[in-house]
């Protein structure tokens, strides 16, 4: 395989990340119209809207494990076929019930899509391309969740839901269909790796401090991230904002992450070090939430949301950077994908904690003025354990330098 074409086929990996990312997507606009067709409470919607974070929280570093036993290509060519059969049964859905059971193997599906992508990308791109590529990578989720959330009010009043879920189901089997052609074979796994059950993979990957760092570390970005991006509609609703300048406020709050993304692998391709993006990040965070919700900004709205821009935009430095070091601090070539699902899985775990207790913190003072207090606190173990990943990451760079 040429570079040009190995080129094209991660590029290839990252797009068929932001169809998978759709699916997540698609459904926040169709809610209205399901909630006017099939009778949907806020309740049943709620749990829509969660149970693929769900499938994360409790499954992602088992589905990483058999992303890992598979074979990265054909995981996500499966994934996107099982993505593109729930969402096209989906479509015929009569039931609340039936939409539920199809949303949690969609959140199956996404699994075998995102989680050995990161690992396909290495195997595809010269070393001194990865940063830059799993930079772009990082983007994959807000860029397809932005452009569901674009789409969706313009399709859906003309079309309706059922057609805009054949639309997405569509999308991913094509996507599975050029996934397939453009990139090469898993290649024959090694006779020492092949008797490797699930259960050695899982201690390899948990018993090593690497993987434990970039997943630990992606839960404390990914709580506070949610908690205050997701409050958002909340909080400049109450200050009364409201209609088209509401969505553009948050959609573009949203958006900015992909910026930072991106930039972490320009900065890891120039030499920076990925403890000193992920500090930079941090610390954009604390200072970003800061500005959004401390006292001292209160009746200066454009200055609150410029802090919101500088913690989500300079924040997205932090999930490009765990993407590349996932793939440099797993244990092995065949623990890769695992190692994300972990990084996955407590990175759910944090968007599942985060919101409730940056809520209950608002709800004790009667504002949100003391949100600041667990952003910062986030903040700081979040650089504590880039310190530690560094470290990790030295220690392995030297070890590596030491062998015959």
């Amino acid at each position: 395989m040429t570079a040009s074409s190995s080129e094209r086929a991660a590029w290839l990996v990252v797009l068929a990340g932001v169809v998978a990312a759709l699916q997540v997507g698609k459904l926040p606009p169709a809610l209205p119209a399901l909630q006017a067709e099939l009778c949907l409470t806020l309740v049943q919607s709620g749990f829509l809207l969660s149970i693929v974070q769900l499938a994360g929280l409790s499954l992602a570093v088992f589905m990483g494990l058999l992303a890992d036993g598979m074979g990265l290509k054909r995981s996500m060519v499966r994934g996107l076929c099982l993505l593109a059969l729930a969402s096209g049964l989906g479509g015929f859905a009569t039931s609340v019930t039936a939409l539920l059971a199809l949303r949690a193997i969609e959140g199956l599906g996404f699994l075998l899509v995102a989680l050995p992508a990161p690992a396909l990308i290495r195997r595809l791109v010269p070393p001194a391309q990865l940063p830059g590529m799993l930079g772009v990578w990082g983007a994959y989720m807000p860029t397809g969740t932005a452009l569901a959330l674009l789409l969706g009010p313009l399709f859906i009043p003309a079309w309706g839901w059922g057609v805009w879920w054949w639309l997405f189901a569509a999308v991913a089997l094509a996507m599975a269909l050029g996934l397939h052609r453009a990139v090469p074979a898993d290649p024959a796994v090694h006779v020492a790796h092949a008797g490797q059950g699930a259960g050695s993979r899982l201690r390899q990957t948990l018993s090593a401090p690497g993987p434990w760092l970039v997943a630990l570390t992606f839960g404390m970005y990914s709580g506070q991230w949610l908690a205050v991006v997701g409050f958002l509609p909340s909080i400049y609703a109450a200050a009364g904002v409201s209609g088209a300048l509401l969505g553009v406020l948050t959609a573009l709050a949203a958006a900015v992450n992909m910026a930072g993304n991106m930039a972490s692998g320009r900065l890891l391709q120039r030499g920076w070090a990925p403890r000193s993006t992920l500090w930079l990040g941090f610390a954009a965070m604390a200072l970003g939430s800061t500005l959004a919700f401390a006292a001292f900004t209160d009746g200066l709205p454009w200055l609150r949301y410029a802090g919101v821009l500088v913690f989500s935009g300079m924040g997205g430095l932090v999930p490009g950077t765990l993407f590349s070091l996932a793939v440099r601090l797993a244990p092995g070539e065949q623990q890769v994908a695992t190692t994300v699902g972990w990084m996955q899985q407590l990175s759910a775990l944090g968007q599942f904690v985060g919101p409730p207790v940056v809520a209950a913190v608002a709800a004790r003072a009667g504002g949100w003025q003391l949100t600041p207090l667990v952003t910062m606190g986030c903040c700081a173990v979040g650089a504590v354990l880039a310190w530690g990943a560094g470290r990790e990451l030295q220690r392995q760079t030297t070890q590596a330098q030491s062998r015959p």
